[in-house]
C-alpha cells in the first residue's frame, strides 16, 4: 500500500476552505488556534510513518485523553469497573446532565464527560500523584518524554469549566463519585489540555493497534482483552453522539476531541491522526472527517 501517494491525494483534495464549521470558542485559548491548520500521519505496524501538512504541530488532544484513562482506569480495576460506567451510545451531547437523572448517575460511556469525571475519581482515588502518572503512561507508549500539560489550555478550561464542574457535583449527589471535586476536574482539566502532535498520537495509539504491546519495544501495558473492549468503545461511542456516522463513513475504531484532533486505528496494520480545528456541529472536526474517509476509500481497507 502506498500510504504517501494516498495521504498526498488527500492533501491536494482537501482544504479549510471546503468546510463550513467553527472553532471550538467555549474554551477561550482554542478560539485562538488557526483554522487553517490541517495534518495527518499515520504509523504502521512495520513502523513506517507517512504524512502531510501540519502533522508534527502539537494541540490540545482534549477528549482523546480519555482513551488514556480509560486505559489506566481498567488496568486498575478491571471489570469492576463496569459497576460505575455503562457501555452504550450516548445519543445525546457529550456534556449532557439529563441522562445522568434518568440513569442514577451511572454514565452511559466513559467517553462522554460524565463518565471521564468518574474515570477521574477513580484515578485520583487510586493513585498518588494522577496527573503525574497519566504523563508516565503516556511517555511509555510513546517513547516520547517531551510530552506535556499545556497549562495555558488547562487554566482556561478551569475558568470556564462551570458544566464539568456541575457534573462531577450532580453525580456525586447520585453516589457515584468518592473523591472531593476541587482534585477531580483538577485532573481532568489537565488530562484534556495534553498537547500532542498527529505523529505522537497515531504512535500512541499503535499500542491499540497491537493487542496491547508497545511496537517498538515489544513490553505488555495492556491485556489483549482490555484492547478489545477499548476499541469496540471507540468504535460505537468515541465521537459523542455521531458515532453511528463515524462507523458509516470511516470504518475504524477512534476518538475525537475539540481540539480538532481525531485518532482511528486499524488493528493490526496502522494508527492514523489527523488535526483540523474546525468542528462540525457534533463537535468534530470536519476535515477530519473527510480526510479519514478518503482513506478508507483509497485503501479499499476498514474493519467491516
Amino acid at each position: 500500500m502506498n500510504y504517501q501517494q494516498i495521504l498526498d491525494t488527500i492533501y491536494e483534495e482537501m482544504s479549510y476552505r471546503d468546510v463550513s464549521g467553527k472553532v471550538a470558542s467555549y474554551i477561550p485559548e482554542l478560539a485562538r488556534v488557526d483554522r487553517k491548520k490541517f495534518g495527518m500521519h499515520v504509523y504502521c505496524g512495520d513502523q513506517e510513518n507517512f504524512s502531510f501538512g501540519d502533522s508534527d504541530e502539537c494541540f490540545s488532544i482534549q477528549s482523546i485523553s480519555k482513551v488514556f484513562t480509560l486505559a489506566m482506569a481498567m488496568r486498575l480495576m478491571g471489570e469492576d469497573l463496569w459497576d460505575r460506567l455503562n457501555v452504550e451510545p450516548s445519543g445525546d451531547p457529550f456534556n449532557s446532565l439529563t441522562q445522568l437523572e434518568y440513569e442514577n448517575g451511572v454514565p452511559r460511556n466513559p467517553f462522554i464527560n460524565a463518565g471521564a469525571l468518574v474515570l477521574s475519581d477513580i484515578l485520583v482515588d487510586q493513585l498518588k500523584d494522577p496527573k503525574r502518572e497519566l504523563l508516565d503512561f503516556v511517555h511509555k507508549i510513546t517513547g516520547d518524554t517531551s510530552i506535556k500539560y499545556d497549562e495555558t489550555v488547562a487554566q482556561s478550561e478551569k475558568s470556564t469549566g462551570y458544566r464539568n464542574i456541575a457534573l462531577v457535583n450532580y453525580i456525586k449527589a447520585l453516589g457515584n463519585i468518592k473523591c472531593d471535586v476541587e482534585p477531580i476536574v483538577d485532573f481532568y482539566f489537565h488530562q484534556c489540555s495534553l498537547s500532542m502532535s498527529c505523529a505522537q498520537l497515531s504512535k500512541a495509539f499503535m499500542i491499540f493497534a497491537n493487542k496491547g504491546r508497545v511496537l517498538e519495544t515489544g513490553e505488555k501495558i495492556l491485556k489483549p482483552k482490555t484492547v478489545k473492549r477499548i476499541n469496540a468503545l471507540m468504535q460505537t461511542c468515541g465521537f459523542y453522539d455521531e458515532a453511528g456516522e463515524f462507523s458509516f463513513q470511516v470504518g475504524l475504531p477512534g476518538k475525537s476531541g475539540v481540539g480538532g484532533g481525531i485518532v482511528a486505528i486499524h488493528p493490526d496494520n496502522y494508527s492514523v491522526a489527523v488535526w483540523s480545528p474546525i468542528l462540525n456541529e457534533k463537535g468534530n472536526s470536519e476535515l477530519g472527517m473527510k480526510a479519514l474517509e478518503r482513506l478508507t476509500t483509497l485503501t479499499g481497507v476498514s474493519v467491516f
